[in-house]
């Protein structure tokens, strides 16, 4: 496989830095400071993982751009808990819904944004081509990782018990885990069908 189209130095500097302060800016008498850390803990892990593989393996620059945009989307939902942030109190109040969604658009992330990751690493470190069974074993590694998230949260329930409240943001709802999952299925087919070609053209199969 040809070199990928990555971030030069500069810009990746410079995502490191947006993330850097939106992580500080969070951490300044977050809502919940258990919740915060444990929604942060992914970007904590994340950041020095990244630095260290770059020279050896580097992402493309569209797959950079995205872990980025899902650290901050991550971190904000940490500095005031899933179903406190302004900004999904503003959606309930502009279309009328029962419950913050913020969530909702963080587990659409979390579909989204680890289909290329998966892509990239399935193109790049096995014998897969572009084709129907990369599209489905992309849709089945999202959705196991959006799986294990929700074990996660079920373990946090089981050891935290009513301190879990602010870190679940189920908010009432019976069927939150059944959403969380569809929301991430839906984020892992979309962004194969939005972003295959760009992805393609850094990979430098186009």
């Amino acid at each position: 496989m040809p070199p990928v189209t990555s971030v030069s130095p500069r810009e990746g500097a410079f995502l490191l830095a947006v993330v850097g302060l939106v992580l500080l800016w969070s951490g300044w008498a977050p809502h919940d400071r258990l919740t915060w850390f444990m929604e942060i803990a992914w970007v904590l892990a994340a950041i020095p993982l990244l630095l260290a593989t770059r020279p050896r393996f580097p992402l493309t620059r569209l797959l950079y751009w995205l872990i980025a945009i899902h650290c901050v989307i991550l971190i904000y939902g940490g500095k005031y808990t899933y179903a406190l942030t302004p900004l999904g109190d503003l959606w309930r109040e502009w279309f009328g819904l029962v419950r913050n969604n913020y969530d909702r658009l963080g587990h659409f992330a979390q579909g989204f944004i680890p289909a290329i990751l998966a892509r990239e690493l399935l193109l790049r470190r096995t014998p897969l081509v572009r084709g129907g069974w990369l599209f489905y074993l992309v849709c089945a590694v999202a959705l196991s990782f959006s799986a294990f998230f929700e074990f996660i949260e079920w373990w946090a329930a089981l050891i935290m018990g009513g301190s879990a409240d602010a870190y679940l943001a189920t908010q009432g709802d019976i069927w939150d885990t059944q959403w969380d999952m569809f929301c991430a299925l839906c984020g892992a087919i979309l962004a194969q069908l939005l972003l295959s070609r760009v992805h393609d053209r850094q990979l430098g199969l186009r």
